[in-house]
């Protein structure tokens, strides 16, 4: 631990940004669990993507390995036709709105994925929706799950080459997925009682300037500390969210090392008084 008076005292490893297998993750919210304990972490959020249907096993690990646990969830949306994502923090994790709106995604997911699968064939690949599903740990599937099965099949070398020459945007086998607004994301989260942050800012192209829009659309905070965050970008940040109250969150964005490959547990740190402050936001 570390102090730093500008950042509201003791920084500890805190991870708000991390995956399991319940989305696109390698492991299971249990190893994950076993995996931010044997790291350092003093409090972890899991937040998979459109899915919190790990979040009960996840706040148990945690509690027999002495890990303050944050149940979350991360939204795919749209801001100005742009995707951005939407942490939710504090979620109730059997919400039904945020239950029923997992179960319409799943069926959704799953419509695409057969599209991506027609796809892929036109273009010489053969994959099945069972080996798909196969590396998938929930009903939440997408496209991390296909690249992980083409992987496999031996149709590519690696996750990134199967984004790169397939399944990217633009590439011959992309198909785009339903987004909710941003608006409507946060609204989402707020009404299953949680808090609502903007995930890594930079990777989705907004601008620090942009953070007093958003904390009038209802944003509580900001993931300035991201790995793909340069050190420069991570201080505007900062800096831009100070000036409109944006609580300043970090997390590591760990998906596992098979999946994205550079994201380490361990390296997340904020102040847990700043983390108090994001959950004092509740409504």
């Amino acid at each position: 631990m570390t102090t730093d008076p500008g950042r509201h005292g003791i920084i500890d490893i805190i991870d708000l940004h991390t995956h399991s297998t319940a989305s696109d993750g390698q492991y299971t919210p249990m190893e994950v669990a076993a995996r931010v304990a044997k790291a350092g972490t003093r409090a972890w959020a899991l937040t998979d993507h459109d899915t919190v249907a790990g979040l009960l096993v996840a706040a148990e690990a945690a509690r027999g390995l002495g890990v303050r646990f944050v149940p979350g969830i991360e939204l795919s949306a749209l801001l100005d036709q742009r995707e951005v994502h939407v942490l939710g923090h504090f979620v109730d994790p059997v919400h039904p709105e945020l239950q029923a709106f997992e179960d319409e995604l799943a069926d959704n997911r799953r419509g695409r994925v057969r599209r991506i699968i027609a796809l892929l064939a036109r273009n010489g690949v053969t994959v099945t929706e069972e080996a798909i599903l196969a590396c998938s740990g929930g009903k939440t599937i997408g496209r991390p799950h296909v690249a992980r099965a083409m992987v496999e099949a031996g149709a590519v070398a690696t996750v990134k080459e199967a984004f790169d020459r397939y399944l990217g945007e633009g590439q011959p086998a992309y198909v785009g997925r339903f987004r909710l607004t941003a608006e409507d994301a946060v609204a989402m989260i707020r009404r299953s009682g949680g808090v609502a942050t903007l995930a890594h800012p930079g990777i989705s192209k907004v601008q620090p300037r942009e953070l007093t829009r958003l904390r009038k659309m209802g944003f509580d905070g900001v993931e300035a500390d991201h790995p793909d965050h340069p050190a420069e970008q991570a201080a505007r940040f900062r800096e831009s969210a100070a000036a409109v109250d944006l609580v300043c969150t970090a997390g590591s964005d760990f998906h596992g090392e098979a999946v994205a490959p550079g994201r380490f547990l361990g390296t997340s740190r904020m102040a847990m008084g700043e983390l108090d402050r994001l959950e004092a936001r509740r409504s």
